[in-house]
């Protein structure tokens, strides 16, 4: 068996990541320990004309913190991956599912608004539901392309759908914040976390269109050779 690179074990970190932070979201619901604060209190902002203030969970800081981490690992792998020619079919197949895992898991979390961060501001569960089967399709894309010993590795779309992703995640973690104070102004369909999220789901599925486009031959029993 061959040894296992660096940016495999990188990989294979944020699956690990991924795993922790599920499993301790879960339990801290189960608790009820998220706590909301007052951003305004933070950073000691004055807000006028009868604005409350954006809130935010002590929690999702926290939460925050470690996804940010764990996206970054994403960046890290492949780079690392690229430049030492350490590109394996292991991390083809990995990297994806760790994505998959950190994204969708949490994803899935903000949509349901477990912790009550805001009336207006939570992941919209549409666009989960979207995000959520386009996966479906992709991964059993390449589980048929694996059994005919083809590995389907994410491509620039995929990387960008992932990119778009995480980015809305952040944003949503906290609330909506920077952003949340423009949103004061503007009608609920103009809140900017929403259209991170819409913008997320459109490359998603534009990813996943071309993922089936380019392997399309994988379902009518050819090689992608």
């Amino acid at each position: 068996m061959k040894k296992i690179n660096l940016p495999t074990k990188i990989t294979i970190c944020r699956i690990i990541l991924a795993v922790v932070l599920i499993f301790g979201l879960i339990i801290l619901y189960l608790l009820d320990e998220f706590k909301v604060i007052s951003i305004a209190s933070i950073g000691n902002i004055a807000l006028t004309d009868g604005i409350n203030p954006p809130t935010i969970n002590w929690i999702m800081i926290i939460v925050f913190v470690v996804f940010a981490i764990a996206s970054l690992t994403d960046t890290l792998d492949g780079y690392l991956a690229r430049k030492n020619n350490e590109v394996t079919d292991l991390g083809k197949f990995l990297d994806p599912i760790a994505d998959k895992m950190l994204v969708n898991s949490v994803m899935i979390f903000l949509a349901l608004n477990f912790v009550s961060l805001s009336d207006d501001v939570k992941f919209p569960f549409f666009c989960v539901i979207i995000m959520v089967v386009r996966d479906l399709v992709v991964d059993g894309l390449r589980f048929l392309a694996a059994q005919k010993q083809v590995v389907i590795a994410a491509n620039v779309f995929g990387k960008v759908k992932t990119i778009t992703q995480m980015f809305a995640i952040l944003i949503v973690l906290l609330n909506g914040f920077p952003f949340s104070y423009f949103d004061y102004n503007w009608p609920m369909y103009l809140h900017i976390s929403d259209w991170l999220c819409y913008i997320a789901t459109f490359f998603s599925v534009l990813s996943g269109i071309i993922y089936v486009k380019q392997n399309i031959n994988v379902l009518g029993g050819e090689n992608n050779e």
